[in-house]
């Protein structure tokens, strides 16, 4: 009997039941036969990866060399060891020469440390073995102003599209000047810092003296928001449009941007509110207001620092209804712009949106570090997890979102007494930043002493422990959220 006689049923047919099996279903479907087999590696794993894709940031060249198979394999041992946790603490340079606030910016080419007056470029590789992690690679430094000084220190910096070349940012300042800023390429065996000249800068001059806190982007706009409550939206592609402006007249932190909505972070008793994007405009009022827990007759301010979207995997599913904020009493809520679970009023509050201030659908907290919260990310494995940099110790914080009550914490590589100012999370790294240095938690498998730049310094002057069991990273602490963890 033939290979095909023993399946009836045409090709097409099981192509089509292929895209409703789980990854589990797929490696047990092609381990019944060869015919299956040669099914699954032609047609199934290809398929699973279009249903479920992953943000990888770090690895989006090396994944377009790999096999679908290689590729489901890589996300798989990487899965395991977020659920472990297991992971690769490293530092990515050692100390700067003084306490700095770093800001993170990551496309799939490169990760950029703004810290003081300087940008540093990091490029991510191709890995030389399928299936194995992807370099991560020191390119240059970036010199933004010829006179150091803390009024034209970087405070903001987010990437925009730029047709593939990747080395177009948008940088906010603390003077409240923000620029397109177009890096050019980095000099092979030049050690020296590039100084950034005017043709390689365009200044929009949204935001006055006051320093630009917050820029986010969707696919065709920007947001920036400023100390002062100025929030500008404005076309990447037409600098000459007017952009639109509001003025919330509150110290304000932070900004994000989808395509649907506008969600500005302020200080106040209604610091996180949500804005429409309706016909490339912003609404004049706000549509949503979102709110931290139960009131009682007694008004609180409190404060937003870091917005980002849920994970894509989620239980909410990966819409951009959903937002996950970090506020100054150290959680990390999460809101579904449609859930139905609303505050009528809000002591001290004049007049709120029709239906009320929403409540959070998820809050999490690190119960054993109530401290602000400065950024939060989303993604990691199985795109599930929210990871966010808190105001002490160096202490990032992380929790899958299906199992929200088994939360963890580690202190970055060489535990500074630093909050850690700023997150980005991939499916299988999460890359932050100290008053000290940028610092990467890699739970990808195949990490080497290459992988990630050399030190330069002996590794006792940067207060680094010892190095870990895999003889690769660093040793970190790490607790658990519960006694019983």
């Amino acid at each position: 009997m033939s290979v095909m006689a023993a399946h009836p049923l045409p090709s097409d047919i099981w192509i089509g039941v292929l895209q409703y099996m789980s990854l589990a279903d797929l490696a047990h479907l092609s381990q019944a036969s060869k015919y299956f087999r040669a099914l699954v590696h032609e047609y199934g794993w290809q398929t699973y990866l279009k249903a479920n894709p992953r943000r990888t940031w770090s690895l989006a060249k090396s994944m377009q060399l790999w096999t679908p198979y290689a590729r489901l394999r890589f996300q798989e041992l990487a899965d395991r060891n977020w659920t472990m946790p297991a992971f690769v603490a490293r530092p990515l340079a050692s100390k700067w020469g003084s306490k700095l606030q770093p800001h993170l910016a990551i496309n799939k080419s490169r990760l950029f440390v703004a810290a003081g007056s300087f940008i540093y470029s990091y490029a991510f590789g191709y890995s030389e073995q399928q299936g194995t992690n992807s370099t991560i690679r020191f390119e240059c430094a970036y010199m933004i102003n010829k006179v150091v000084q803390a009024s034209r220190d970087i405070t903001s910096i987010r990437c925009v599209p730029d047709g593939g070349f990747d080395r177009t940012v948008y940088v906010g300042f603390a003077d409240g000047v923000l620029e397109r800023v177009v890096l050019p390429a980095c000099k092979a065996g030049v050690q020296a810092p590039i100084q950034l000249e005017p043709i390689h800068r365009e200044r929009r001059p949204y935001h006055g003296t006051d320093a630009v806190e917050s820029i986010s982007s969707n696919r065709t706009h920007l947001l920036s928001i400023s100390s002062n409550g100025t929030a500008a939206f404005f076309s990447n592609s037409s600098p000459d449009s007017a952009p639109t402006v509001l003025r919330l007249n509150v110290r304000s932190w932070a900004a994000h941007l989808t395509d649907r909505y506008a969600v500005l972070g302020a200080s106040s008793l209604t610091p996180l509110v949500v804005h429409s994007v309706r016909e490339s405009q912003l609404s004049d009022a706000p549509t949503h207001v979102l709110t931290s827990s139960m009131h009682d007759d007694h008004p609180r301010a409190s404060a937003v620092y870091g917005i980002c979207d849920v994970p894509p995997s989620a239980p909410w599913g990966g819409s951009e209804h959903v937002v996950v904020s970090g506020w100054y009493d150290g959680v990390v809520n999460v809101h579904d712009l449609r859930s139905s679970r609303r505050a009528p009023r809000i002591p001290g509050v004049a007049a709120l949106p029709p239906g009320g201030a929403l409540y959070p659908v998820l809050s999490m907290c690190d119960p054993w570090l109530c401290e602000p919260i400065y950024d939060v990310s989303a993604g990691g494995g199985a795109e599930c997890h929210i990871a966010a940099g808190t105001a002490r110790h160096s202490v990032v914080a992380f929790w899958d979102v299906r199992a929200a009550n088994r939360g963890w914490s580690v202190h970055a590589p060489g535990n500074d007494s630093s909050p850690v100012y700023s997150v980005a999370l991939d499916s299988s790294r999460l890359f932050g930043a100290t008053q000290s240095r940028p610092f990467v938690l890699d739970f990808g498998p195949g990490a080497r002493e290459d992988t990630y730049p050399s030190l330069t310094r002996p590794l006792r002057e940067d207060g680094l422990k010892r190095r870990d069991s895999s003889g690769v990273g660093f040793y970190v602490t790490r607790y658990g959220h519960s006694r019983t963890q």
